[in-house]
């Protein structure tokens, strides 16, 4: 399975190779002052900055490289995550799209380590997004794990938008381990020019035993996340 899940985001880099020529390509940087994945900081509290490359063809397959500083503690070597995505995604109607895709994540200089797939389907709905995401081997644990999750964003005065997640995680991981757990977030957001501003309130503290850590190391407790990012070109 190790095997197959380093060579998903190649498989996918090389079905959409006929499509890269005539793609757009992006970038988009943001600074955060903490990096939330699924309630628990990865950063321990700390700011992230975070960068990626995009390439999205006009047939719908889109492949992105992101990286970010990460924070697990004094005893681990790794401080960047590298993820590599490749994906299809496209519409049934004006109203209803698809996403599918896979995902590696990589954590340096440890990466033999720490490295591990991801494999995703999502709808869309308009504004409302449903995505299930699954990990056959969760952090290397041999542990599968999966995560489903809906977003949602709602219009206010004055070009803001409300900003709505739910997420869940399960699987064989969490139950041999700290438990199934829930997480969500509630945000306001808004773009000022060629920026988009977020200030969303996290919580993942559903999971317990994570609430209270060494140095802050992967805690699940609620706080409030402020971000600032852009898209390149202008």
């Amino acid at each position: 399975m190790k095997k197959i899940s380093a060579l998903l985001p190649i498989i996918v880099l090389i079905a959409a190779s006929s499509t890269l020529a005539q793609a757009e390509v992006s970038s988009t940087v943001t600074l955060t002052s903490d990096y939330d994945f699924r309630g628990l900081t990865q950063t321990a509290g700390d700011p992230a900055l975070q960068v990626s490359v995009d390439w999205a063809g006009e047939s719908g397959f889109y492949v992105s490289a992101w990286a970010s500083n990460v924070e697990f503690g004094e005893d681990a070597k790794a401080n960047i995550e590298l993820d590599i995505i490749g994906g299809f995604k496209g519409s049934f109607n004006e109203d209803v799209g698809f996403d599918l895709g896979v995902l590696q994540y990589t954590y340096m200089p440890d990466k033999d380590k720490i490295q591990f797939g991801e494999a995703y389907a999502g709808i869309s709905y308009k504004a409302i997004t449903a995505k299930i995401w699954y990990a056959w081997d969760y952090g290397n644990t041999g542990e599968s794990a999966t995560y489903i999750e809906s977003n949602g964003t709602i219009p206010l005065p004055n070009d803001f938008d409300l900003a709505l997640h739910l997420g869940y995680s399960n699987g064989d991981y969490w139950e041999t381990t700290e438990g199934s757990y829930a997480d969500y977030s509630v945000g306001i957001t808004k773009d000022l020019g060629n920026f988009a501003l977020a200030l969303k309130w996290v919580d993942g503290s559903d999971l317990k035993s994570l609430i209270r850590t060494t140095d802050d190391v992967f805690t699940s407790k609620s706080k409030v996340v402020f971000s600032v990012s852009t898209t390149l070109p202008w």
